[in-house]
């Protein structure tokens, strides 16, 4: 077949879907030619047939059949530059910084991503942490919208593949603290529910379902203002949506601010804060370039603030779920 290119897989593109890296180099084939292509068997990889979740390697080769005529895309509206204000703001946020990995301190209320109704989210801010680097920085986890704290960026894509991985297979260690409503009577334990997403149209919430997804969830009290409230630190082995927050509120004691799954209860009286107290303080990982590195973020101001009047003190804070000093 003439036309037909066959194409070595670049380092950086290493360990990406092959769908992924048709869209990086090819990004005006459609997916459903692409995926046709692929099922008749005119795509293949180092000669054999391949499906889109298959990853590449250095190396390898990508055969590129004839694609045709593709349809003429419409034209994107410009993306509107970032404002000086909006750089300096998002670059403030940055807790560390290497050729590899960028971590920022995500603030509450701001998404991750794009969704309905959301014209304003992290991954539309990432150019602001380019800082003169040629690539993008990526997103390789994501956290809730009104969870702040510590979020990873992989710098190139190298880095990015092998952070992704890194949380794919648990060799991550997130600490997340929280606030919640009342104080545990044990004072460590263990979590474990199947969880699901209830069918409620346009209001995503998770429920407890014994046919759902196997969630795990460390907890450990760190300081309490009597049985008004405590002070956690959550150690999630899973990573299923509000799994933090389903987690406390099924213990008794949901995450202060949290109204969506602790209601009327979940809420303190006087001058506490409604928002949600739910902040990724550490996270230690597998560098890209070798050995682990760990980062913390300061708490948010409102969780500061609510943690200064109830007495909690976390300059002397000691990690109780760290295991073996990793």
């Amino acid at each position: 077949m003439s036309n037909v290119k066959n194409i070595t897989v670049k380092k950086d593109d290493e360990g990406i879907r092959i769908d992924r890296w048709f869209k990086r180099h090819f990004p005006d084939i459609p997916f459903g030619k692409l995926q046709k292509k692929m099922r008749k068997g005119e795509i293949r990889l180092d000669g054999k047939r391949v499906k889109g979740p298959e990853r590449v390697e250095p190396g390898q080769v990508v055969r590129v059949p004839p694609m045709g005529d593709l349809p003429e895309k419409p034209k994107r509206e410009a993306k509107p530059r970032l404002s000086e204000k909006e750089i300096a703001e998002v670059q403030s946020w940055v807790l560390y910084k290497d050729d590899a990995v960028i971590a920022i301190n995500k603030p509450a209320g701001l998404p991750t991503q794009g969704g309905t109704g959301q014209s304003r989210h992290l991954d539309g801010l990432l150019d602001a942490l380019r800082f003169g680097s040629e690539h993008r920085p990526r997103l390789v986890h994501r956290l809730d919208k009104d969870t702040s704290g510590v979020l990873l960026l992989g710098r190139t894509p190298n880095a990015a593949a092998a952070l992704a991985n890194a949380f794919k297979t648990k060799e991550t260690d997130k600490r997340y603290w929280a606030l919640v409503k009342g104080c545990p009577k044990q004072r460590d334990g263990r979590i474990i529910l199947n969880m699901s997403k209830a069918p409620i149209k346009g209001n995503e919430r998770m429920v407890v379902d014994p046919d759902g997804q196997h969630s795990l969830t460390d907890y450990a009290v760190v300081d309490s203002a009597g049985q008004e409230a405590a002070w956690l630190a959550l150690k999630p082995h899973t990573g299923r949506t509000h799994q933090l927050r389903l987690h406390c509120a099924e213990m008794g004691h949901p995450i202060v601010g949290d109204g969506k799954y602790g209601g009327a209860e979940a809420f303190l009286s006087g001058s506490i804060s409604k928002k949600l107290h739910l902040h990724s303080h550490t996270v230690r990982f597998p560098h890209p370039d070798g050995g682990r590195a760990s980062v913390t973020a300061p708490l948010p101001p409102h969780m500061a603030a609510s943690f200064e009047m109830l007495g909690f003190d976390t300059g002397e804070y000691e990690d109780p779920l760290l295991e073996d000093g990793v």
